[in-house]
């Protein structure tokens, strides 16, 4: 029978022939104590507040299974990337120059003839930008600020270049674990196009030069990739870790034809306190049975590092994957490929056609804003007063016409984060030329939610999606960020008078928290008239009905629409 790391070495090969499939990580060595990760992460200590070597100020809460940047409220190293140069500055690793021979040593030790050995890199070169100055800016001054991002962007690529040049000359890994996420479990940040204008080539030259040196180049990333995946194999990357079962696992591996592995398949769904064995087995088996016949697969939990949240469901991870092994006979993993998808999608920000007629000027405010014109946007909110258009009339008309069309696109993925980002702003550059204008009815909003991510969470992109699409369409919006106690939602909607308390989780350590606040909100009496709404990656409708909520959606902009009309119900 073949060791696990001659296993790993079969699969990358387009025709290789395995004789049972890997469980999970056994095949991989993770080194996280080299001296240059050991100096970049070292004073991360669960319950501290500290800084990293770039500056930016990281929270480890003592409830939370890992550290948050934090960037809002004056803590971003770069908020202004027209002046980066004068507040970014990489780290200096070229003074890691202790310890390595031992780390080596240990590491070497620990991988024996069986395991492969795994050198680190996390917060790849898009999360390093979002890192130094918040995701909302990072995405914005794509467009914003394209060639201050690209000279941003060269200059953390060059630092990771350095970075993994050390790495393979001091540690001699077999395999560079390198992570960058790129998307939703859903969707990607940003359209294909725009990741392949800024990051493609970065990325190129990045995983060249791993495997240049003889390296085994692994990318992680839980997201929705699968409009970009025929990318990742184009730039070098052999193994896609952490595929989320959104992506369509049996339709990529018939699309790749075993020039990338896809290592993942076990969400975080599953990883969860109340899962019980045969909830998991079930599962595990189930994903075994849909993605292994395909090839060019290692079942594993999709977290960038060994191990789930709580250890019985890697117990029965490992159970169901040793049981599907002893069933298997040998073939060939070899499926016929399909032809590449072609994309049609256009980029969103799309100038209008010429020769196409004039349209209404409602219609052109609608356009204007989720293309995110805003000096166009607000020049055509002038002339429509001027033409006599009530204040109302145009946002009603033109501005939430708009957010709503946004919103379908967003559903549909067509439109992506960054142009989310962007109508959010034009927007609000036109409700505060609208606002003094509208009173009595005509300035009354849809109804009030308050909104937050829940304690034990300091994930916050959902939640200010959420409260964008909520705000574009005439929801007035209390934020209470991320880190939310039951009692803070339920005392906020007592004293706001809010409709509606909706609620995000990433983690799935605390989903439980969205029951305490249905709990609570019973316990306080304020049920029969406030919706409580739940959200995120592992929210599913049947743990909204299981704890009682009301509403469930899968992206921001159906929770806008549901929002809408459960308040105007009431």
């Amino acid at each position: 029978m073949m060791t696990p790391r001659e296993l790993f070495l079969e699969l990358l090969k387009p025709d290789g022939q395995p004789d049972r499939q890997l469980c999970q990580y056994e095949a991989l060595h993770m080194c996280l104590n080299d001296p240059i990760n050991t100096y970049l992460r070292g004073n991360r200590k669960r319950g501290t507040v500290s800084k990293d070597r770039w500056g930016t100020t990281i929270s480890f809460p003592a409830d939370a299974p890992g550290p948050m940047p934090m960037t809002a409220d004056g803590l971003a190293v770069c908020p202004d990337v027209t002046h980066w140069r004068d507040t970014v500055h990489a780290p200096d690793i070229d003074s890691c120059t202790e310890g390595w021979d031992e780390c080596r040593t240990a590491a070497r030790a620990a991988c024996g003839k069986e395991k492969l050995l795994a050198g680190f890199m996390g917060t790849g070169i898009f999360e390093q930008c979002h890192f130094l100055m918040g995701f909302e800016d990072t995405l914005t001054n794509l467009y914003e600020h394209p060639d201050e991002m690209r000279q941003l962007i060269e200059y953390i690529t060059e630092y990771r270049l350095r970075y993994v040049q050390l790495l393979i000359d001091r540690l001699q890994p077999d395999v560079i674990f390198s992570h960058d996420d790129w998307g939703t479990k859903d969707a990607l940040f940003m359209h294909p196009d725009m990741w392949r204008e800024f990051f493609k080539e970065p990325y190129r030259r990045f995983y060249g030069y791993i495997r240049s040196r003889g390296v085994i180049a692994i990318h992680h990333a839980d997201s929705y990739l699968a409009p970009i995946v025929e990318d990742m194999a184009e730039l070098g990357i052999q193994v896609w870790q952490g595929v989320l079962p959104e992506n369509d696992i049996p339709a990529l591996q018939r699309q790749l034809s075993g020039r990338l592995v896809l290592m993942g398949g076990m969400g975080a769904a599953i990883d969860r306190a109340d899962a019980a064995p045969e909830e998991i087995y079930d599962y595990a088996m189930t994903t075994l049975r849909a993605c292994c016949p395909g090839g060019h697969f290692i079942p594993s939990i999709t977290y960038g590092l060994p191990g789930a949240v709580y250890p019985h469901v890697d117990e029965h991870i490992d159970r169901a994957i040793a049981d599907y092994n002893s069933r298997l006979h040998v073939r060939r993993f070899c499926l016929p490929p399909v032809p590449r998808r072609v994309r049609t999608a256009a980029p969103v920000r799309m100038a209008a056609a010429s020769g196409e007629p004039e349209a209404d000027i409602l219609t052109q405010i609608a356009g204007a804003l989720a293309r995110g014109q805003q000096k166009k946007l607000l020049t055509l909110c002038r002339q429509a007063l001027a033409q006599g258009v009530a204040p109302q009339d145009i946002l009603s008309g033109g501005l939430i016409q708009g957010m709503n069309r946004l919103g379908e696109d967003f559903s549909a993925n067509r439109a992506f984060v960054p142009e989310m980002l962007m109508a959010a702003r034009c927007m609000t550059a036109a409700l505060a030329e609208l606002k003094p204008l509208m009173t009595g009815e005509a300035g009354r909003t849809v109804g009030r939610a308050c909104i937050g991510t829940v304690r034990g969470d300091m994930h916050d992109i959902g939640k200010n999606l959420v409260k964008i699409m909520l705000e574009g369409s005439g929801v007035e919006v209390v934020d209470l960020g991320v880190d939310v106690t039951p009692e803070q939602f339920v005392e906020t909607a007592q004293r706001e008078s809010c409709g509606i308390i909706a609620c995000s989780s990433l983690l799935t350590t605390t989903m439980q928290e969205m029951r305490r606040v249905v709990a609570l909100a019973e316990e306080k009496g304020i049920r029969d008239r406030v919706k409580i709404f739940v959200g995120g990656a592992p929210i599913s409708q049947s743990f909204c009905d299981e704890i009682g909520a009301d509403v469930y959606t899968e992206d921001a902009a159906a929770a806008a629409r549901a929002a809408v009309e459960a308040l105007n119900r009431a």
